[in-house]
């Protein structure tokens, strides 16, 4: 038994590290096209608005938090909002219309032209992630879009201007450790874009 749940462990650990030296590559240029468009977002006086559920509201919430408080880099606070937080709007949204729009109604009455959305969905089919997408093209913003697997419906609503980071994995716990990594690079390279005169 001992030594079975041993061989789970490193299983786990390898295949993480396969799974990321797998697709880093692919992901560089989605990647780096991502953290211009935060970091112009940014500097317009613009602010991101982020969503997902489950494990994805969790990194949302986490990706805001490395905004308005610090990365690694000690610099101004930037503006970030996890759409997930807020249970008065999501339990009103949610119980007087469905839990379909309870990220969209937000962006309708947070967003601005200037703003990002960013939709984090595992499986690329999330129907309020969808939404939350097809109500900041309506108000004229960029969205950023977080996906696993084939990137599902979503794949098919990205437009001219937005940016689609899929990770090309099956196993769900492979996706969700590489979304975190992936938001860190973000983080890491929007700071330099901005406070280390890197040119983007």
């Amino acid at each position: 038994m001992e030594h079975k749940i041993r061989e789970i462990i490193l299983g786990n650990f390898n295949e993480s590290i396969e799974a990321k030296q797998k697709v880093c590559k692919l992901l560089e240029e989605p990647v780096y096209m991502a953290a211009n468009l935060i970091a112009k977002s940014f500097t317009a006086g613009g602010k991101m608005l982020i969503c997902g559920n489950g494990g994805s509201a969790s990194d949302s919430q986490h990706f805001a938090a490395e905004f308005t408080g610090r990365y690694e880099m000690e610099r101004k606070p930037l503006p970030a909002i996890a759409l997930s937080t807020d249970t008065s709007a999501l339990t009103a949204i949610a119980n007087d219309y469905s839990f379909d729009v309870i990220f969209s109604k937000q962006v309708e009455a947070l967003g601005f032209t200037r703003d990002i959305l960013f939709g984090i969905s595992t499986s690329g089919n999330s129907a309020n992630v969808i939404k939350a997408i097809e109500a900041a093209h309506n108000k004229g913003m960029h969205v950023i879009a977080l996906t696993g697997r084939d990137g599902g419906k979503i794949a098919q609503l990205i437009q001219d201007g937005d940016v689609h980071i899929n990770v090309p994995l099956n196993r769900t716990a492979r996706v969700q450790e590489t979304h975190i990594l992936i938001l860190h690079t973000l983080c890491d390279a929007i700071d330099n874009m901005l406070f280390k005169l890197v040119e983007a």
